[in-house]
Order: C-alpha cells, then sequence, then structure tokens
C-alpha cells in the first residue's frame, strides 16, 4: 500500500456536489492499494500514520502526532498512486489492485484507524471525487508498506 499523507489546516471531498467527509487539523491520506497487499499492510500504515509526529510542539519542532492535537483523518482511495509512467506518456494501472480487493482494503485501513482511537472520515471508493484541502506547512509524507515491512 501507498499513502500519501498531507498535513492540514482543513480539507474536505466531494462526491456529486455533495460533502462525503472532511476533516479540520489532521491529515489528508491518500492510499493507493497494489496487488498483493493484505490486511498487514493496511494495519501497519493506520499505525504508523496515526502515531506519526508531524505536528509542531510549543518549541517549533515536529514532535506531536494526531492524538497530541486531536487531529483527525480524511481517508480518500487513490489507485492512480499505483501509476506506472515509466515508459511513453500514458501510464499504466497494471500493479493497482481489483476494486473489490482494494475496496476492501482501504474500508480495513479505515477500521484500523478508528480502533486507534483518530476520527476518520472518508471519501466514496470508486467514486469521481472533488478533495479540497489547506496543506499546513506544506508537509507531505510518502509511506509504502513494503519499505516499512523491509525495515521492521
Amino acid at each position: 500500500m501507498i499513502a500519501v499523507i498531507q498535513r492540514v489546516s482543513r480539507a474536505s471531498v466531494k462526491v456529486e456536489e455533495k460533502i462525503e467527509g472532511a476533516c479540520e487539523k489532521g491529515f489528508l491520506v491518500l492510499l493507493g492499494v497494489k496487488k498483493g497487499d493484505t490486511r498487514e499492510d493496511a494495519d501497519l500504515l493506520a499505525d504508523k500514520i496515526c502515531g506519526l509526529r508531524i505536528f509542531t510542539d510549543e518549541n517549533d519542532k515536529m514532535n506531536l502526532a494526531l492524538s497530541d492535537v486531536g487531529g483527525t483523518i480524511l481517508a480518500i482511495s487513490n489507485f492512480t498512486l499505483l501509476a506506472d509512467a515509466s515508459h511513453g506518456r500514458r501510464p499504466n494501472f497494471m500493479n493497482a489492485e481489483l476494486p473489490i480487493q482494494a475496496d476492501e482494503l482501504y474500508r480495513h485501513f479505515v477500521r484500523a484507524c478508528r480502533i486507534k482511537g483518530i476520527h476518520t472520515e472518508t471519501g466514496v471508493f470508486g467514486a469521481h471525487m472533488e478533495v479540497e484541502l489547506l496543506n499546513d506547512g506544506p508537509v507531505t509524507i510518502l509511506l509504502d508498506s513494503e519499505k516499512l515491512r523491509k525495515k521492521g
């Protein structure tokens, strides 16, 4: 699984002009599920993201996690994170998991974040979504569960 985490002051997602999910201070997480990912990948990323200390403390150091600042998550499924654009100009998405399996793992990731006590909202899996955000920093972190497992 690949996750792009953006520290935000606020973020929201619309589907057909209706707001489906939103968060205030917290993280916008774009989540891509690749072929072969498992619930372990989802749990690993949820644990890492929920504990990620990228909010500043009183000394202006990135030292605080979501739970320390009362932050929330807006999690958006995003298969285009698995795009391979290394050949030609049109990306292929052969590394992206099939929709049924990807949706199940995306939902598992969201449940894992909620179990950790982090309020987590979502978009609509597979829908055309309009995401708005106010990036705080900007702070943007890229995580790959495969790389995290190797370091684990």
